[in-house]
């Protein structure tokens, strides 16, 4: 049996375009002999499609174009994804009812058997974390058994198809139902059951998460191994959102032996048909296992935003940026990237000095220009500053300066970026870090404005990273220069962030990087009252997973600890809530990107009552 893996691009919300693409590789396969192909899960309506899923003649024209795979599957085997809608039946919500299903067809029909309700398979387990929100559209295989009054593993039946003369059975796997380890049903062991499986296939839509690869290999590999039977993930790529967060689908479409080996794994961030015959994944002496990269490091962040970038911008019709470059490294980080996804010509830098920028940071957005070959404009913004702050006096309307701080940040986001961008017809950038979106070390309307904060879920320490591999492997020349690493991280708003004289931002990347860090990424996350109890056992470092003695460097009494803690949980729970909302869409990259992915609500900040007992404790001894 010759099986073809289809890693193809899905676009989310155009079930035509998609379906258009699967019938043409479905023409190209059958001439190729391909007797089994696999498409990804939800491969013709996309997946992230919000309340979409509400509308009825949406559903109807993904059944239109399911029916035309259906009907071109003569001389051979289709697996697809696609919404399953029984009309005769509703959701909890009183919609139609509708299931994430998997399409089994051959010659013109789709295969069924008696034993289960419908002509196709349900996805039998639904996440409903960070992300995700299946069950509030589609109805699960364990909610239909429920209804039918069985039990799941009963509905668990593997698909029966002939090949060739040979009869085989599928474990048919919808993404999740891969990764049970969490849960109490256990989708691949009862298909082998209920079987015995020949072969188990997971159609998946995964997003890229840092190290998720590494994750899912582990898993299927065990699981294979275990069951002693080969297993096929499909995955797609592509860029789906919802709204407020941009996630990357990179492929990375794999086959594991029945010991677990990786036989085949298809590129990441690529369209690729990929080909492997049965007998070759089931044989007792198997090929050598082929190498799996490790998607752990900068380089594949680097992919992530590089693809996702390129595909928002070919999204949305973008094809001129502006970069507001102030000597920093966040900047010329997002500067470069530009650069090279669309080309020096197309992205503007400009700089816009107060009288507090510092003759070194302008020398650095100009030597980064330069470097770039980009257009670079120095636009100064005291006079308009100035202007600003005498018409709200002459209203008596006085502005502090901490207020005047935000002006500045304002007028260089609101009024010059925003009517540059309007004038080359484009659109201009958020540079915020994950660091500072995560306190509102940021202005609204100011720069934490922008179309896109591609570098949004990369905490500062990455982003020094991405700006070395820029240099060393992208671009293979220091076209970020040597200074930018080196240079005290400061906003340049005032007299007190004078980088010449090593005056900067509050905070101390080394250490806050990471307290952040477990605030927001960690899966159980990190609150005040771990911080504490981990401070009083002297394993703050090692919980957090910054370097060693540091808590003992920075903070000379428990006081001191407490004070800092506090200020940034306050600010990350307060105000800093208000700002992310008003953020713009974030460009995924880790467990937990904020957006859709961390979900908040405006609450005002909370200590717990063992943290308040650990700091009386603490501080009156």
């Amino acid at each position: 049996m010759k099986i073809s893996l289809a890693q193809i691009e899905i676009i989310a919300g155009q079930p035509k375009v998609n379906a258009k693409k699967m019938l043409e590789i479905v023409r190209q396969s059958r001439l190729e002999a391909v007797d089994l192909l696999l498409f990804p899960e939800m491969s013709i309506p996309g997946y992230l499609l919000g309340d979409t899923w509400e509308q009825t003649a949406f559903l109807r024209d993904c059944e239109y174009w399911g029916q035309k795979l259906v009907e071109a599957s003569e001389n051979i085997c289709l697996l697809f994804g696609n919404v399953a809608i029984d009309w005769r039946k509703k959701n909890d919500d009183g919609r139609v009812r509708k299931y994430n299903a998997l399409f089994a067809a051959q010659n013109g029909r789709l295969l069924s058997d008696g034993s289960f309700p419908y002509p196709f398979r349900i996805k039998t387990l639904q996440p409903n974390y960070r992300e995700f929100d299946d069950d509030r559209h589609f109805f699960s295989l364990r909610k239909l058994a429920e209804e039918m009054s069985l039990k799941v593993n009963d509905l668990l039946q593997p698909v029966s198809l002939c090949i060739n003369g040979k009869c085989f059975k599928l474990g048919c796997l919808l993404c999740e139902d891969g990764w049970s380890d969490d849960y109490g049903i256990k989708p691949i062991p009862t298909l082998h059951k209920n079987g015995p499986v020949d072969l188990f296939v997971n159609l998946s839509c995964s997003p890229f998460t840092l190290g998720k690869n590494n994750k899912r290999h582990r898993v299927f590999s065990r699981m294979a191994r275990e069951i002693g039977v080969p297993l096929i993930y499909v995955n797609n790529v592509g860029i789906q959102n919802n709204g407020k967060t941009i996630y990357t689908f990179d492929g990375c479409s794999t086959a594991y032996g029945p010991g677990g080996e990786t036989l085949l794994h298809c590129r990441p961030f690529e369209e690729q048909l990929c080909h492997t015959m049965l007998s070759e994944l089931t044989q007792i002496s198997p090929a050598l296992p082929v190498t799996v990269p490790n998607d752990n490091g900068i380089d594949s962040i680097y992919s992530c935003l590089r693809f996702g970038i390129e595909r928002f911008l070919r999204q949305t019709g973008l094809s001129k940026i502006v970069v507001g470059v102030s000597g920093g490294i966040d900047s010329a980080v997002a500067a470069a990237m530009y650069s090279h996804i669309i080309g020096p010509q197309n992205v503007l830098l400009i700089n816009m000095p107060s009288r507090f920028n510092s003759q070194t940071t302008i020398n650095l957005a100009q030597k980064l220009a330069s470097n770039l070959g980009c257009r670079y404009l120095e636009i100064p913004i005291h006079e308009s500053i100035e202007l600003t702050v005498r018409q709200m006096e002459a209203a008596s309307l006085p502005l502090s300066s901490f207020m005047k701080e935000n002006v500045q940040a304002r007028d260089r986001s609101s009024r010059i970026l925003a009517a540059a961008a309007a004038s080359i017809g484009g659109a201009f950038t958020c540079n915020a870090n994950k660091s500072e979106l995560t306190i509102g070390y940021c202005t609204l309307y100011g720069d934490e404005s922008g179309f896109l904060a591609a570098l949004a879920d990369l905490w500062k320490h990455q982003v020094y990273a991405l700006g070395h591999h820029l240099n060393q492997h992208v671009f293979t020349a220091e076209v970020i220069p040597a200074e930018n690493f080196t240079l005290i991280p400061s906003a340049e708003l005032s007299a007190d962030q004078d980088v010449d004289a090593g005056k900067g931002d509050p905070l101390i990347y080394p250490y806050h990087d990471y307290l952040f860090r477990a605030f927001v990424e960690r899966w159980q996350r990190a609150t005040p009252e771990d911080l504490l109890g981990w401070y009083i056992e002297g394993s703050v470092e090692k919980n957090l997973g910054c370097e060693p003695d540091l808590i003992g460097e920075i903070f000379s009494t428990p006081a001191d600890f407490i004070e800092d803690l506090e200020h940034w949980w306050k600010l990350y729970t307060g105000m800093a809530v208000a700002k992310r909302i008003q953020a713009p869409p974030v460009l995924a990259v880790s467990r937990r990107a904020f957006g859709f992915d961390h979900r908040e609500a405006q609450n005002p900040a909370y200590f717990t009552h063992s943290y308040l007992n650990m700091k009386e404790k603490l501080l009156n001894p």
